[in-house]
């Protein structure tokens, strides 16, 4: 019954240690378009990972997903907005467009 309970244990902690955090962070390109960049903190790609544009109602204005260079641009709206990153359960990020800096 150990040998059960320590193989189970040993597989969770084996999947947390390879678990990845996901990273995004979006760049206000001057020109009137916003350019994000994702990733995972393991390296790996976040190219078709889902990307949704929000304005202050929290309706969606725009939704597509992280090309093959883990990128998204778009258009910058009028008004507050916000960023969804969406890597699936746990791996979400907002990002306000107070925080999208030249």
């Amino acid at each position: 019954m150990r040998s059960i309970l320590f193989g189970a244990a040993a597989l969770v902690w084996c999947s947390s240690a390879f678990a990845h955090t996901p990273l995004c962070a979006c760049y206000d390109n001057g020109d009137g378009t916003v350019l994000c960049e994702g990733g995972f903190s393991d390296g790996s790609s976040a190219a078709g990972v889902t990307v949704r544009l929000l304005d202050a109602e929290g309706g969606v204005v725009l939704e597509g997903q992280m090309n093959e260079n883990s990128e998204f641009e778009f258009e910058k709206p009028d008004g507050a907005y916000r960023v969804v990153f969406d890597a699936g359960p746990g791996h979400l990020i907002e990002i306000a467009s107070q925080a999208i800096f030249q």
